[in-house]
C-alpha cells in the first residue's frame, strides 16, 4: 500500500476501484445524466467523465432530495460508482446510498483532494475507517 487516508465516517461494504478525483461537490440531480451515469453539467470538473464503477472523491454533496431515490436508480442502470468519498455529505446522501448499497464516507485526514490522484487503483474499507492507495495512476 503507498498511502493511507483515515476516515471520520464511513458505511457499506469494503470496495476497490478506480479514482475520480474532483475538487468541485457533486449532485446526482443537477451534475449528472441520470440516463448515462455521465457528468453533464457544463463547466464541472469531471464534465464527460462516467461514475461506473469508481470511487468518487469529492468535497462535498451538493443537493437534496433527489438523492434519496438517484443513487437506487443509478445502481439499477449498471453506471453507479463503487463508493462516494465525500469530504462533507448530508443526512440525504447517505440515505440514499445506504438503501442503493453504495459505500459511502464522511470526513478524512489527511486531505483525500491532496493525497489522491484520478486514476489511482483506491480500496475503500468503512469498518476500518480507511481508504488506502494500492497503486498509483499513471
Amino acid at each position: 500500500m503507498l498511502g493511507k487516508i483515515r476516515l471520520t465516517r464511513a458505511y457499506g461494504g469494503t470496495v476497490e476501484g478506480v479514482a475520480l478525483v474532483s475538487t468541485e461537490g457533486f449532485s446526482p440531480r443537477y451534475d449528472l445524466d441520470r440516463t448515462t451515469g455521465i457528468i453533464t453539467k457544463i463547466g464541472h470538473a469531471l464534465e464527460g467523465r462516467s461514475l461506473k464503477d469508481c470511487i468518487l472523491v469529492t468535497p462535498t454533496a451538493k443537493g437534496g432530495v433527489a438523492a434519496g431515490w438517484a443513487f437506487l436508480d443509478m445502481k439499477a442502470k449498471g453506471f453507479a460508482p463503487r463508493a462516494l468519498v465525500f469530504g462533507r455529505t448530508n443526512p440525504v446522501m447517505v440515505q440514499g446510498a445506504v438503501f442503493a448499497d453504495i459505500t459511502i464516507t464522511e470526513g478524512w485526514q489527511p486531505d483525500a483532494l491532496k493525497a489522491l490522484r484520478t486514476g489511482d487503483l483506491v480500496r475503500v474499507d468503512p469498518k476500518a475507517r480507511t481508504v488506502r492507495i494500492v497503486k498509483r495512476g499513471s
